[in-house]
């Protein structure tokens, strides 16, 4: 198979030789991304029938009740592997591999920094808030609680979340900093009295 693809492309690179070797360059170049868009189509076609001749999935269903199909996943990432390789290929062929890679480089690291600036936004002042919370021992676990129109009984209390249950039966999950910033009413738990011996 390794021998037609290389005398299709000599006799595409001789034909190049001929023409201008910026034209030959992304005709070649747009040839080996077709042909790896072609390949992974059907290497990941090849994948997904020989892990359902297997039966990895209903195996898998049956072990871990999962309803996720890992036969397609295994399939297309095996797919998309061969397109980045077609793409990162045909991109070298024309020069562009290092400036391309760069670029995206810089891309998915500032899609993490911005990920992680804003997960750190809202975990600070919920970490302040619980850190409040239990320091001030403004409420506790069985409290009936009100926060604007929010009320029910405290069924736990973290650092970074209260769970409540209202009345109806229904769970609530407040993020703390929102007791920095609201009034809460507080009806404490009555105490059991303690038994004289």
């Amino acid at each position: 198979m390794a021998d037609p693809v290389n005398q299709s492309l000599e006799v595409i690179t001789n034909v190049g030789n001929t023409v201008s070797p910026v034209l030959s360059n992304i005709v070649i170049a747009v040839l080996i991304l077709l042909l790896g868009m072609i390949i992974g189509k059907l290497v990941g076609s090849l994948v997904r029938r020989a892990l359902n001749e297997v039966q990895l999935d209903k195996s898998l269903r049956s072990a871990s009740k999962l309803k996720f199909s890992l036969e397609k996943g295994i399939g297309s990432l095996v797919s998309f592997v061969i397109y980045v390789i077609a793409v990162i290929l045909s991109l070298n062929k024309l020069g562009l591999t290092a400036a391309i890679l760069t670029i995206l480089t810089s891309i998915i690291v500032l899609i993490i920094v911005v990920s992680f600036l804003l997960t750190v936004r809202d975990f600070f002042p919920n970490l302040i808030g619980g850190i409040r919370i239990k320091s001030k021992n403004m409420f506790s676990e069985g409290d009936e609680i009100q926060i604007r129109e929010v009320k029910g009984k405290v069924a736990a209390s973290g650092f970074l979340e209260t769970k409540i249950v209202t009345p109806y039966k229904e769970e609530v999950i407040i993020p703390n900093s929102v007791f920095n910033k609201r009034q809460v009413i507080v009806r404490r738990k009555a105490e059991k009295p303690k038994s004289k011996k």
